[in-house]
C-alpha cells in the first residue's frame, strides 16, 4: 500500500536562508548568559532625518552672507552664520529648511527663501574584535557586515552572529541594541563586535 506522497512547504529554504536563521537561532539562545543586549535595532529604516554628524549646505537666496556649510554637532545643533544656533537633528532636510527660514525671519530676511542639501552622512564607527578598528565613510544601505569589512573583517575571537549598535535617539543620548550581520546601519552608529566565548 503506498501513502500519499509527502506535501512539501509553498517556500523552500536555500543556504542563505538558513544560514540567516540559524543566525537568529544563535543570537536568541545567546539570551542573557550570552550577554546579548535585549533588544534589536529596527530593520526597516525610517525616512531619512538629519544626525549629529550630518554635513549640510544651507543656502539662503539673495544672502550669501547667511549661507554656507556645516556640520550638526553632538546634540543636533548647527551654527548660522549671524544668526546663532539651530537645532535640527530628527528633521527632514525640507524641515530643516523650514525651521531654519522661521530663525531668519525672526532676526534678518522677510519671507526667508532656504535651501538645505546634504553634503555628507555622519561616518559609522566599528571597535571591538576587528583587524582595523575606526571611523569609516558611510553610505546608503550599509549593512553591519559591510561596515566590519571595512574595518578588516573579523578577528578570530570575534563573535559573528551578532554586535552590539550604539545609537543616539533625537536628543543625543547613546541607546545599544543588538544587531545581526544583515542589520542596516544609520549615519553616526557604533558597532561593537564582542568577544565570543571559548
Amino acid at each position: 500500500m503506498t501513502g500519499s506522497p509527502t506535501r512539501l512547504p509553498r517556500f523552500a529554504l536555500g543556504r542563505r536562508s538558513l544560514l540567516h536563521a540559524g543566525l537568529a537561532c544563535m543570537v536568541m539562545a545567546a539570551g542573557p548568559v550570552g550577554c546579548a543586549p535585549r533588544r534589536r535595532a529596527p530593520e526597516d529604516l525610517p525616512r531619512y532625518s538629519l544626525r549629529p554628524g550630518d554635513r549640510i549646505a544651507v543656502t539662503v537666496h539673495a544672502h550669501p552672507e547667511l549661507s554656507g556649510e556645516m556640520s550638526l554637532d553632538s546634540t543636533g545643533l548647527v551654527r548660522l552664520p549671524m544668526a546663532g544656533t539651530v537645532g535640527l537633528a530628527g528633521l527632514s532636510v525640507r524641515n530643516a529648511e523650514t525651521r531654519i527660514a522661521g530663525v531668519l525671519e525672526g532676526h534678518w530676511v522677510r519671507q526667508a527663501s532656504v535651501g538645505v542639501e546634504l553634503l555628507d552622512h555622519a561616518p559609522v564607527f566599528v571597535l571591538g574584535e576587528v583587524h582595523r578598528p575606526g571611523r569609516f565613510a558611510y553610505r546608503p544601505g550599509m549593512t553591519v557586515l559591510e561596515a566590519v569589512a571595512l574595518a578588516g573583517g573579523y578577528t578570530y575571537r570575534a563573535r559573528t552572529s551578532w554586535v552590539t549598535i550604539v545609537r543616539s535617539d533625537r536628543t543625543g543620548m547613546p541607546q545599544e541594541f543588538s544587531g545581526m550581520p544583515s542589520t542596516p546601519l544609520l549615519p553616526g552608529d557604533g558597532v561593537r563586535v564582542p568577544e565570543r566565548l571559548f
